[in-house]
């Protein structure tokens, strides 16, 4: 069935998908960032205090009502957006609705102490493996001066400083001045959903029209950025580069040119040539990762230490093979027949479906996102692969290693 998308009488955007017969339904209640604020980690600490307690409810009673019901709530802070969700049965969604309200409008944000604390100590644990250190490291580097570059190490260097007052601040913030969007996939009849939606939701102030212009993460320069750690008996490397993100015309070039290079487990290029064929990598693999305002485009292996300047010339030479040499249309069209793959993978269930929706219409992306990115994919030629590889796969890229 076709999504139904309409605004709510505070303007936030409904889209609703009836999928019949399922037993469970799910909500996302999406906030945009219109204005990340420049302190690293306020909205990381903010979103993961909307459990400890209402002014209607202490967050005893709050996990006892969820428990009762049966009734899944989480709140995640994106790079763009903040999102709430529920996904319960049928028949105790108007219950669900109005717990996500109170929440939503009337969090008090009591534990914000405690709930510093507990931050910094999962932040440090994280921080031990290895490779959360480069991607870190990493994504602090090609986003740096933005805040998408707010990663868990800058975040730690900045929570002591914080105090309730800041989080009060940003979520007033995020409340007041944010596009807001509701996304639901279940069983239940529209008219039905909207009453109680407009009921428990209809106040909250109201949604933006359109979201505001913040600037794109820029690269200007390479860098190449090491870690070094005495008792490491492996070496993690992460080279990517900058690129547009959905919307742009080179997406379904760039999403396919992941999938060739390493996004395909066992068949793809890296995975053949530097791990099975040449013996480098305990793990090898590409990533494209979107954002509203820009993308990255990298590739990553896990490797012995004495392996590191052989993998970075691996690297080099299936950048080199891509940029001059057309893929086959045999690996091009199993390329595609994988992507779609995993669209469909990842929008099996009605929790995934009201996921994309709320992430594709919070971040202007449109709610039939799939559907018009299926045909401009389909048409992707070889020589879109190559003059794609040629165009982004430049000497301005960002290089973090992790050694011994």
């Amino acid at each position: 069935m076709e999504s139904k998308v309409i605004n709510l009488k505070n303007n936030i955007e409904l889209v609703y998908k009836k999928n019949a017969n399922t037993p469970r339904v799910a909500l996302c209640l999406n906030f945009s960032l219109n204005n990340p604020i420049p302190d690293p980690g306020v909205y990381s600490l903010m979103s993961r205090l909307f459990m400890q307690g209402t002014k209607n409810r202490s967050a005893q009673q709050l996990a006892e009502e969820l428990d009762k019901y049966a009734i899944e709530f989480s709140s995640e802070l994106k790079l763009d957006y903040l999102k709430f969700k529920i996904v319960c049965l049928n028949e105790d969604f108007e219950k669900a609705v109005e717990i996500l309200a109170d929440i939503v409008k009337n969090t008090t944000f009591d534990e914000f102490d405690k709930e510093r604390v507990k931050m910094i100590g999962e932040i440090q644990a994280e921080l031990d493996s290895p490779r959360a250190q480069v991607v870190d490291n990493y994504y602090k580097n090609i986003y740096a001066n933005h805040h998408y570059g707010y990663t868990n190490t800058v975040i730690l260097e900045c929570l002591d400083k914080y105090n309730k007052s800041d989080v009060v601040s940003a979520y007033e913030l995020f409340y007041n001045d944010s596009k807001k969007v509701v996304s639901f996939v279940g069983d239940l009849d529209f008219d039905y959903v909207n009453e109680i939606l407009e009921n428990k939701l209809g106040d909250i102030h109201e949604s933006k029209s359109n979201l505001v212009n913040i600037k794109p993460p820029v690269l200007e320069d390479k860098k190449e950025v090491e870690i070094i750690k005495s008792d490491m008996n492996q070496a993690h490397i992460l080279k990517g580069w900058l690129v547009p993100t959905y919307g742009s015309e080179d997406y379904p070039k760039l999403a396919l040119l992941n999938i060739i290079l390493g996004a395909s487990g066992l068949s793809s290029r890296l995975f053949l040539e530097l791990r099975d064929k040449k013996g480098l990598a305990y793990v090898v693999k590409s990533s494209y990762d979107t954002a509203r305002l820009g993308a990255n485009f990298s590739i990553y292996i896990a490797t012995e230490p004495k392996n590191i300047d052989v993998s970075l010339k691996g690297f080099e030479e299936e950048i080199n093979k891509i940029k001059n040499e057309l893929v086959s249309d045999e690996e091009l069209e199993n390329a595609k027949n994988n992507l779609f793959g995993k669209w469909a993978f990842i929008s099996e269930t009605n929790s995934q479906q009201a996921n994309w929706l709320g992430h594709y219409g919070i971040n202007g992306a449109g709610y039939d996102f799939f559907e018009k990115n299926r045909e401009s994919i389909l048409k992707v030629t070889p020589q879109d692969i190559k003059d794609c590889a040629n165009k982004y796969f430049n000497d301005t890229f960002v290089l973090s290693i992790l050694k011994p």
